[in-house]
């Protein structure tokens, strides 16, 4: 699907250092610092997030936005989004909205029936993102704000 220029597909491996890059850099913009070792998932994002769903925003070929949708552990018929970013320079412009409505396409099309996430609770504009999307609120735990929806 194509919208104002961007496309969103499917994650493949030639996009690894992009949107390790990507996500790496928006954690850095938001914390101000960045420890790698914290994410050891983006070191091999295919087998990290084989059979699941991690899509990208791209324009122009180069990608801009990504998500992923992963099954939630131990809570058969839910999935749970991460990886959610969008690159500073592209931020406001409705991609966020676009990538989290392809996960939700995505989940329809895996058959679950609630969606989680959880995002730091001082992180108030992606709080208000979540919610202006129709995810509740079920919780904060540890600094963090946790959402669910059902689709």
């Amino acid at each position: 699907m194509e919208q104002n220029n961007v496309t969103i597909r499917p994650f493949q491996p030639a996009d690894q250092a992009a949107t390790k890059q990507l996500i790496l850099a928006g954690l850095a913009d938001h914390w101000g610092t960045l420890d790698p070792t914290l994410n050891p998932d983006l070191n091999d994002i295919v087998h990290s997030y084989q059979s699941e769903t991690f899509l990208l925003a791209v324009q122009d070929e180069e990608i801009i936005g990504c998500g992923a949708l992963i099954s939630e552990k131990g809570m058969a018929g839910y999935g749970r989004i991460v990886r959610m970013s969008v690159k500073k320079e592209n931020r406001r412009q409705g991609l966020g909205q676009l990538i989290l409505h392809h996960l939700q396409l995505a989940a329809q099309q895996r058959h679950f029936h609630k969606i989680v996430l959880e995002t730091t609770q001082t992180w108030l504009d992606v709080v208000a993102f979540y919610q202006a999307n129709g995810f509740q609120i079920i919780g904060h735990q540890d600094g963090d704000t946790h959402f669910e929806k059902a689709i």
